[in-house]
This record gives structure tokens, C-alpha cells and sequence, in this order.
């Protein structure tokens, strides 16, 4: 597939650069040891979304956008008193990105979203699972280009976690710090 033109650049510098080098750095013996990335998962939560429908169909155009996918809504599984919650109420959207869609989000989010976080210093390397698997959060959806700024009715935060198919964690930090992600010690 590296010859392909129409693979999204990261796969492209995957196939290219960085599974050669992690195979030479952990010493696999077959290609498919080597670690590469599963899946993206974006969640959204939108807490005010069982009392106004509004909000819920903000929050999955915006994440539409972003992410080039449409997402689910998500559901509340239990009814909870204090928050006027009911079991089956809409509280935010998530969507899984694999394949073109997981690389191009990826390279927005590494080139263009995270240097657009006001302060900041980079991501921290204990954000990890314990199976190479990564975590973060944003929170402000206004960080990706795709959002503009003056059709934001509010602003939400984010969840994104990096599946990876690494074993350990120094797999996973190795295999994303080669994607440029800026993870900080």
C-alpha cells in the first residue's frame, strides 16, 4: 500500500518510516508484531443535552465536522435523581474513526488542532492504559479549523483515545511520539 498516492500522508510515512524503525527498535521477528493504530474514539458529552434537544444536534454537527463521520448519539444507561436524568435520555455523541478517516484526523489534530491549545506545553506520557492504548482530552471543540467560531453556540470539551495495538505502554509511546504526537515526560 505504500505505493498508493491516494493513502493519507501518516499511513503513508507509517509504511515508509516509522514501522521499519519500530521493528528495529523492539526487535519483532514478523511485520505483524510491529505496533500500529486500530482506531480513534471521539466522545463528546453534552451534560444540558436531556433538557434541550438543541444542544445534542449542535454537538453532532460539530462533531461532523470534525471528524468527517457521523456520530452516535449516545444514551443514558441508568436514571440518576440528582442530575434529572432518565435511563434512555440523549447525553452526547461519540463516533470511531479507522482507516483514512483515523489518519487524516490524526494529522489534523497533531499539525493544526493541538498547537491552536491556548498554553500549551504538550501532552503527558502518563495518559496511557497500560496496553499502549491513549487518552486525552480537549476542552474546547473550537481548536479544529473545520468549527467556526461564530456559529458555537457553547463550548464543549472532548474525549479522544488512541487505540493502538501495542502490548505495553513504551510500544505505544514510541509508536505515537513517531506520529509526532507531543507527548512531554
Amino acid at each position: 500500500m505504500s505505493e498508493n498516492s491516494t493513502a493519507p500522508r501518516l499511513q503513508q510515512i507509517y509504511e515508509n518510516e516509522i514501522r521499519p524503525a519500530l521493528t528495529e527498535q523492539f526487535g519483532y521477528t514478523n511485520p505483524m508484531q510491529t505496533p500500529r493504530l486500530a482506531k480513534i474514539v471521539i466522545n463528546m458529552g453534552v451534560g444540558e443535552g436531556s433538557a434541550d434537544k438543541k444542544k445534542i444536534e449542535a454537538a453532532v454537527r460539530e462533531m461532523t465536522l470534525i471528524s468527517g463521520q457521523k456520530p452516535v448519539v449516545t444514551k443514558a444507561k441508568k436514571s440518576i435523581s440528582t442530575y434529572k436524568l432518565r435511563e434512555g435520555m440523549d447525553i452526547g455523541c461519540m463516533v470511531t474513526l479507522r482507516r483514512i478517516r483515523m489518519y487524516e484526523f490524526l494529522d489534523r489534530l497533531v499539525t493544526i488542532a493541538l498547537p491552536r491549545v491556548r498554553d500549551f506545553r504538550g501532552l503527558p506520557s502518563k495518559s496511557f492504559d497500560g496496553r499502549g492504548n491513549y487518552a486525552l482530552g480537549l476542552k474546547e471543540q473550537i481548536v479544529f479549523p473545520e468549527i467556526e467560531y461564530d456559529t458555537v453556540d457553547e463550548v464543549r470539551g472532548m474525549n479522544i483515545v488512541i487505540c493502538t495495538t501495542a502490548e505495553t505502554n513504551d510500544e505505544g509511546r514510541a509508536l505515537l511520539s513517531a506520529f509526532q504526537l507531543p507527548l512531554v515526560l
